[in-house]
């Protein structure tokens, strides 16, 4: 049975860590190594980041690569990348005051969020592919509970006022989820917001 999990950075830093890496799945080890290898197979060709420009993805807003210190939590839960987006796939309605969609895409083989990772040498490299689902759209379409993936319900993520981070990166309120391609301890690990496998170390914010 799949614990409903919300990622709510209003909390104690150890109720998140909880959040993030505690659930419980109906898919076993070897499932969800499988459903993470075909993801990684079906996207390989996006490791060319001008294939995924072609395809319709551009960085998100703001541009920037994203880690669990930037957002007040453990360093050692890592990072995310930097976040090419699909615009057509998110059904983007407007940017301001926040990135809104319309969008219920679920499809990881064909994923609206692409995570790349800077490299020393200035390229990018695909690390990971996300899927984000704008919660009003999707309660608006007749569904209770948060989409799944390979057993894991998606996070929740919804800024809170209260903190200077923007945790839900400067979009709406939105299911979504990760999946990294670096192994981990185990499957499941790969599942989580952030990964330690991801570092921003070689990010270069482009001058104004």
């Amino acid at each position: 049975m799949s614990l409903n999990r919300t990622f709510a950075l209003g909390v104690t830093a150890a109720a998140i860590s909880l959040a993030a890496i505690g659930f419980a799945s109906t898919a076993s080890a070897v499932d969800i190594a499988a459903e993470i290898e075909k993801v990684r197979q079906a996207t390989m060709k996006y490791n060319d980041v001008k294939v995924a420009l072609a395809a319709g993805y551009v960085p998100a807003p703001p541009a920037d690569c994203v880690t669990a210190a930037k957002e007040g939590l453990p360093a050692k839960w890592g990072g995310m990348g930097i976040h090419y987006i699909h615009p057509k796939m998110l059904k983007i309605t407007g940017a301001k005051p926040k990135v809104d969609g319309k969008s219920t895409h679920t499809d990881f083989i064909n994923p609206a969020i692409l995570l790349y990772e800077p490299r020393a040498d200035g390229s990018l490299e695909l690390i990971g592919v996300e899927i984000l689902v704008f919660l009003n759209a999707w309660k608006m379409a007749g569904n209770q509970a948060a989409p799944t993936f390979a057993g894991r319900s998606y996070d929740t993520m919804a800024d809170n006022s209260a903190t200077k981070a923007d945790e839900a990166h400067h979009f709406q309120p939105h299911f979504d989820q990760h999946v990294y391609f670096k192994k981990l301890g185990k499957p499941a690990d790969q599942m989580n917001p952030f990964s330690p496998n991801v570092t921003c170390k070689h990010f270069k914010a482009k001058k104004k």
